[in-house]
Order: C-alpha cells, then sequence, then structure tokens
C-alpha cells in the first residue's frame, strides 16, 4: 500500500509540475522547471542522506516529492524538445535556403575557404568534380550515362550537370542551403541555373569571388598536387602533404607525395602549368566576369581578397 501511495503522488506532483509548463509551451518555463526540479531532486537527496528520522517519519512525502520533481522536470524537458524540433522543421520547410557561388581563378582557393564556410554556416560544399564522380559509380539511367561520356573523353552537358545538381540538392543535408563550387563557370550555365531554382520559387543567395592578381598564382598553381580520388588538395609549400621529402637542391620528391588519409599517391594536373596557367586564367577573367556582372544588380556579390594568409580570408 505504501508503495502504491508513493507512486500515485510522485505522479500527482509531477504533473502539476508540468501541466503548466504544457499548457504555456514556454522555453524559458521548461528550462527553469527542469532546473527546478533538479534542485528539487538534489534537496531530496539531501534530506535521505542527511536526516534519516526524518525518513522513517515520512518516507512517501519525501519519496513523492523527490520523485514528482524529477517526473515533472522530465515531461517538461521532453516537451521542449519536441517544440525545439517543430520549430527546426518550420525554418527548414519555409525559409529561403542559403545558396552560395563560389568564385576564384585557379589557384585562388575556394577549395581551401569552402569547408571553413561550411563549418560556420553549415551548409555542404557541392562541389562538380565530386558530384560527377558520384553519379558516375551509381547505377541509374544519369549515372550511365555520365560513365559513358567520362570514358570517352566526351563533355558532360550543362544540361547533365544542371540535372545532377538538380538532384544533389535535394538531399537532407541540403535542407538550409548549400554551396556551388566550380558551377556555373559560363553566363549561360548561370542562366540555366537560376532558372532551375525559379522552379522551386529560390534563387542565388549570396556569390563570393575570391580576387586574386594572375601574378601571385603561378607559384600557387604549380606547387599544386591532388588526389585524384577525393579531390583534396595539397600544395609543396603552404599545405604539404605529412610524407613529403625533398632532395639535396631542395626539389620535392615525387615519390614520397601521398595523401595524408589514404596513403594514396597525388598527382598533378597536366594543366597545372605556367604557360596552362595563362590560357586558363584568359578563360577565367572572359567567361566568369559577366557571370559576376549577372548578379551584381541583385546586391549579392561579395568580393574577397584572397591575397593573404589563408586564416585571414574566411
Amino acid at each position: 500500500v505504501g508503495f502504491k501511495l508513493i507512486l500515485l503522488r510522485m505522479f500527482s506532483r509531477g504533473f502539476r509540475a508540468f501541466a503548466p509548463a504544457a499548457r504555456t509551451f514556454s522555453r524559458q518555463q521548461f528550462r527553469f522547471g527542469f532546473a527546478a526540479s533538479a534542485a528539487m531532486g538534489a534537496a531530496a537527496m539531501a534530506v535521505f542522506s542527511q536526516k534519516e528520522e526524518a525518513m522513517t517519519e515520512a518516507p512517501t512525502e519525501v519519496i513523492a516529492a523527490a520523485g514528482g520533481a524529477v517526473l515533472g522536470g522530465a515531461a517538461g524537458w521532453f516537451v521542449q524538445n519536441q517544440e525545439t524540433q517543430k520549430v527546426a522543421n518550420k525554418y527548414a520547410k519555409y525559409w529561403p535556403r542559403k545558396i552560395m557561388i563560389l568564385f576564384g581563378a585557379p589557384g585562388a582557393g575556394k577549395g581551401t575557404q569552402a569547408p571553413k564556410i561550411y563549418d560556420e554556416i553549415g551548409i555542404p560544399q557541392l562541389s562538380t568534380g565530386d558530384m560527377l564522380r558520384e553519379v558516375r559509380t551509381a547505377d541509374t539511367p544519369l549515372g550511365r550515362t555520365v560513365k559513358s561520356l567520362m570514358d570517352s573523353g566526351g563533355l558532360v552537358t550543362d544540361e547533365i550537370v544542371i540535372n545532377i545538381i538538380k538532384e544533389r540538392i535535394t538531399y537532407e543535408d541540403c535542407n538550409n542551403g548549400f554551396i556551388l563550387d566550380g558551377f556555373p563557370r559560363t553566363l549561360k550555365q548561370a542562366t540555366a541555373l537560376d532558372e532551375m531554382l525559379a522552379g522551386t520559387g529560390e534563387c542565388v543567395s549570396q556569390v563570393v569571388a575570391f580576387e586574386i592578381p594572375d601574378s601571385v598564382l603561378e607559384e600557387r598553381i604549380c606547387g599544386r598536387w591532388i588526389h585524384k580520388a577525393s579531390g583534396r588538395s595539397y600544395h609543396v609549400k603552404f599545405a604539404p602533404p605529412k610524407s613529403m621529402q625533398t632532395d639535396a637542391a631542395g626539389k620535392v620528391i615525387p615519390e614520397t607525395m601521398k595523401d595524408d588519409q589514404t596513403g594514396d599517391a597525388l598527382m598533378q594536373r597536366a594543366d597545372d602549368t605556367a604557360e596552362a596557367l595563362k590560357n586558363r586564367l584568359n578563360s577565367y577573367h572572359l567567361q566568369t566576369v559577366p557571370i559576376l556582372d549577372h548578379y551584381a544588380p541583385k546586391g549579392i556579390v561579395r568580393r574577397v581578397d584572397a591575397n593573404q594568409p589563408m586564416n585571414n580570408v574566411w
């Protein structure tokens, strides 16, 4: 009978502690109630440990008080979590997603800065190269088309890239937004991207252009090494792999260039040369500058000085 009485009083006190919070759904009340419950529970435990005689005289009252306080606090905490999740779901469903585009000449540091942006605002970086590699391995009609084109040395059309992006941004990690890196590269692609986003009532919300003098880029580009499978980038001066070794003349020993995470051999792109860089920069300026001009009237273009220590860029 005594145990039943304790349980009855626990539920009664727990309900009285929880009911006001349940009616008002106030986060402050939940937090206060939970803290107060913890304090009451601690006080009750003190009564148990320090006042044994009180326990013998009125054990049901003490246990009911402690149990009711904990039960009420736990119920308040549960409803608070439920309400917090509801707010998060509404935000993901109704608020406009943060849609960013990163621009920068070869070697400007997009690949270095993108993870830092992700750490700050929590939206994924979608690299065109990474998405193509992922789709290429998928046993889907789109995946087989991309694989056939890439294996034959053909060019992946703008339409295919747009469809890949359209599918990728439906993933859960893109609920609050995403960062596009490597697309669009031309004004035509930018227009196609705008049309695709307009289909869901969205638009690009910010364009970040990493700016650096062409004269500085040669050192950055010609010292770059790539992990082909993942796209991770290293540099013999600015971000060398842990395995890198040099000879007596201070030149890098190619066989020692290994990926930090997998140990795979790194490679240099065929166009990471001084001569090829000139052509790539000419192409970048001719094709990309019009894209910035396209988005500038909307007030969403942010130009960043990338000619400084990488920790100061973003």
